[in-house]
């Protein structure tokens, strides 16, 4: 670990304030900062969190659910024991993990998975989007109707299409960049709310000549 990133990291606010609340990693304040500003979680809900490790963003989940709630903190990795968060080790993309998840739905389905930094952008953008891909393949599966999709994507080039191929599966899709994000990262984080199952490309009506697909934000 390089001098200047450690210099960089002591200086970092949300580091220190990690730090000092005794937090597993700064990444939970950007889970904190959406929650708060979108109203995305709430008691009782069921949350899984993908890429979890080592556990930030599941234990803001936890709290913010409540003992009526549950987290779920799926990661190939190990992640410490914590009270009311459930660890499955398996990686997404498995074709098996759905099944492990069990048959009740989940109300939010969280990604703040990176890929391994190879060093060239165009290769890691390409990267993040396919994992934001991966994560929805598997919300698509276990997210109620109506439900929560949040994912970190790198911007670039492929990102206007990823938030065209989500967009039909929400009643509202987003992009955002939380204060919590260190300036120069080129993070941001997508979110869907009022998730609808798509029908499969057979049974869906053929749109009318000429209609135009309803304007939806897609920014904050």
């Amino acid at each position: 670990m390089g001098r200047r990133f450690v210099d960089q990291r002591r200086r970092d606010r949300f580091y220190r304030a990690a730090q000092r609340e005794g937090l597993r990693s700064r990444a939970a304040f950007k889970l904190a900062h959406l929650a708060e500003r979108l109203s995305l979680l709430s008691a009782g809900d069921r949350v899984l969190d993908l890429g979890a490790a080592p556990g930030g963003w599941s234990l803001v989940a936890r709290d913010r659910v409540g003992p009526r709630g549950r987290v779920v903190a799926v990661d190939p990795r190990r992640i410490e024991p914590a009270e009311g968060v459930h660890v499955v080790h398996a990686r997404v993309g498995d074709p098996e993990l759905s099944a492990r998840l069990g048959p009740e739905p989940f109300d939010a389905v969280l990604s703040d998975m990176s890929p391994s930094i190879s060093g060239a952008y165009a290769t890691d953008h390409a990267r993040s989007v396919d994992l934001v891909r991966s994560a929805f393949t598997l919300a698509e599966q276990v997210l109620r109707p109506g439900g929560v999709f949040v994912a970190k994507v790198f911007a670039g080039d492929l990102v206007d299409e990823l938030m065209d191929d989500l967009r039909p599966s929400f009643e509202r899709l987003v992009r955002t960049k939380p204060p919590a994000s260190r300036a120069g990262s080129s993070e941001i984080y997508l979110v869907g709310a009022g998730f609808r199952r798509r029908r499969p490309a057979a049974e869906r009506p053929t749109p009318p000549t000429g209609a135009a697909p309803p304007r939806v934000p897609s920014h904050i």
